[in-house]
């Protein structure tokens, strides 16, 4: 994903003047790295100053350019936050924070590289979007899509590499705003986003095998939150279930929730985000999210005694 999202800016900006990267002490490498070497007046890196990273960015969109801001998700947006907010948010200015590793990608450097409530803070600010693709394909499209957009500051949430292709076979299209069906049952709609969507995907799979008919969402778009999808994948399924790398307050799970009681949705709905807590786990980012209770088997036996009651 984020191997994807250099390569696409790099397509993009190398005939574009007004793309702008502006990084905070993190090594670029492939496409970016060409990037830099290629366009050296538009490559800058701030070192260990994110709140500089994100004045220069907001200076950049004034001056008619369209910027982004790269590092690691904790430091893109936590670290500069009061410029994050004042300076993109409340001039709604077109720039893009790019957070590398969202939820618990960084497994092994502890709560610090944990960015488990980055989709919460990032939406509470007015007038910032929020994207978190599920694999390198919506990532590609969320970056042009980042790359053109003039309606205001975006937080985009990157995995980092490796991560599996997921929306090949997808039967819809992706688009900024939308829910994106990546396949339509009838009986129980999981909905997801971001790297734990693979997960989402190994569930479905699971639950087709026991004869249920599955629909698969990718909830890219927090921000603006596609209402009127949700109300619609509540209304239209029996069951509903979604999972999140988030922690329980201010996401996809919690916003959901609310949606479901304003229109009386008789649906059962699941959601299984990470904990309200730091959990003190060393190990890979499975590992944490199994210590979190994202687990497909711990899920597929909830929902098996659920639909069993």
């Amino acid at each position: 994903m984020r191997n994807m999202f250099a390569e696409t800016l790099y397509e993009i900006g190398s005939k574009d003047p007004r793309i702008f990267i502006v990084v905070a002490d993190i090594s670029p490498a492939g496409s970016m790295a060409k990037f830099r070497e290629e366009c050296p007046d538009r490559f800058i890196n701030v070192g260990v100053a994110e709140q500089s990273m994100v004045g220069i960015c907001a200076g950049l969109a004034l001056n008619g350019c369209q910027p982004f801001a790269y590092t690691i998700a904790t430091f893109a947006l936590y670290r500069p936050f009061e410029m994050v907010r004042d300076d993109l948010g409340y001039q709604n200015l077109p720039v893009t924070i790019v957070g590398i590793g969202g939820g618990v990608v960084y497994s092994t450097l502890g709560g610090t590289h944990h960015a488990q409530e980055d989709i919460a803070v990032a939406s509470a600010i007015p007038n910032m979007s929020v994207i978190a693709p599920c694999d390198s394909l919506e990532a590609r499209e969320a970056t042009r899509y980042c790359a053109t957009q003039k309606s205001g500051p975006i937080y985009l949430r990157l995995g980092k590499a490796g991560e599996p292709v997921l929306t090949q076979s997808a039967i819809e299209p992706w688009r900024f705003g939308k829910l994106r069906y990546l396949r339509r049952g009838e009986d129980v709609c999981i909905l997801s986003y971001g790297l734990v969507l693979g997960k989402a995907a190994e569930l479905a799979d699971r639950l087709e095998e026991q004869g249920r008919s599955v629909s698969l969402v990718s909830a890219s778009t927090l921000k603006p939150l596609d209402r009127p999808g949700i109300e619609g994948v509540l209304s239209s399924h029996e069951q509903v279930v979604v999972i999140e790398e988030h922690a329980p307050q201010g996401g996809l799970a919690a916003q959901t929730k609310q949606i479901a009681w304003d229109i009386r949705a008789q649906c059962r709905l699941n959601t299984y985000t990470l904990q309200d807590q730091f959990i003190h786990c060393y190990g890979s980012h499975d590992d944490l999210l199994a210590a979190h209770g994202i687990d497909v088997g711990k899920i597929e036996s909830d929902l098996g005694g659920l639909r069993a009651r």
